[in-house]
């Protein structure tokens, strides 16, 4: 009901107050899981909420599926991908929709991780597949694990770009693969070792996990536990979160002034468009200097002392 509330309502006032009052009672840890498409988060995630919920610790769990660029659509399948049992109350998981965002969440994600974070003992936020540059994820977690296919030819293409900067701990999936798997966990580790790390004092262990036996998922929910423990040192964690929450204040102001700014100018964008035959450098020229010749005049100068 809530989640339904935020995504029905997400400016009113008792929203607001709902979500202020769960920003200050934070409880979870918050873990991202994030790669490449196909690579086995969703049974990661399984294993995972068994394994925690083994310890009797609850599990809510947020699953970004994509959605379509002409539709504007998603499929919502994460809930059929994840094995939980149905009648299990100490597991909530709820799918959101891209909602054409390109770095690897929903819109409405860092809400719904807030109040989650203060119902829940772990969140799980499980991101569409990302490429070399969404990494979003970071700005919600307060750990981040990056899985890494084995004989997929993505595991150095994806520590090219910031994607490299935000794994705490990174995983092998399908260790069964065997040879392939070890040679892709050296490679994975010989280039994070070139990277700084997300937080000072932690090195980046990297594993190599199979969920279809549960190899390695104590070792993975232990290293998960070391660098929370980490971040409880110094007021560490406090601290990343309002860098995070700044973040997501500069991601509003963006997409709302844009919002703003294209309703606005929805009529120049029209006329712009509909100059003859010229190309469209020419027309965006064009239009940029009408904006330009719109914009408010500068305050005027201050009066210099005089001797």
């Amino acid at each position: 009901m809530a989640l339904a509330q935020i995504e029905a309502a997400p400016g009113e006032d008792q929203t607001v107050a709902l979500l202020d009052a769960a920003w200050a009672d934070p409880r979870a840890q918050v873990v991202g899981i994030t790669g490449p498409p196909g690579v086995g988060k969703s049974s990661l995630v399984s294993r995972l909420i068994g394994a925690w919920r083994e310890q009797e610790r609850t599990v809510g769990v947020i699953a970004i599926d994509p959605s379509s660029r002409r539709s504007g659509g998603a499929l919502l399948g994460d809930r059929t991908r994840l094995q939980v049992a149905p009648d299990d109350q100490g597991v909530f998981v709820r799918s959101m929709a891209s909602r054409g965002r390109l770095g690897g969440l929903s819109p409405l994600t860092p809400a719904a991780m807030v109040l989650m974070r203060a119902v829940y003992d772990l969140v799980l936020v499980e991101t569409v597949g990302v490429g070399q540059a969404e990494t979003e994820v970071a700005a919600v977690s307060d750990s981040v694990v990056f899985c890494v296919q084995p004989g997929s030819g993505d595991s150095l293409q994806y520590l090219k770009a910031g994607i490299a900067e935000i794994p705490d701990v990174a995983v092998v999936t399908k260790a069964d693969l065997g040879l392939v798997a070890r040679r892709t966990e050296d490679d994975l580790r010989t280039a994070l070792a070139r990277q700084p790390t997300r937080t000072a004092g932690w090195s980046v262990p990297v594993l190599l996990i199979s969920a279809q036996d549960g190899q390695a998922i104590a070792a993975l929910m232990e290293a998960l536990a070391d660098h929370h423990a980490l971040l409880g040192q110094g007021g560490r964690l406090d601290a990343q979160r309002l860098t995070q929450a700044a973040a997501w204040l500069d991601d509003f102001v963006r997409e709302e002034y844009g919002r703003t700014g294209l309703a606005r100018a929805a009529s120049l964008i029209e006329r712009a468009a509909a100059i003859g035959d010229r190309s469209p450098f020419a027309r965006m020229r064009h239009l940029l200097r009408v904006l330009q010749q719109s914009d408010p005049a500068p305050p005027p100068a201050r009066p210099q002392p005089t001797d």
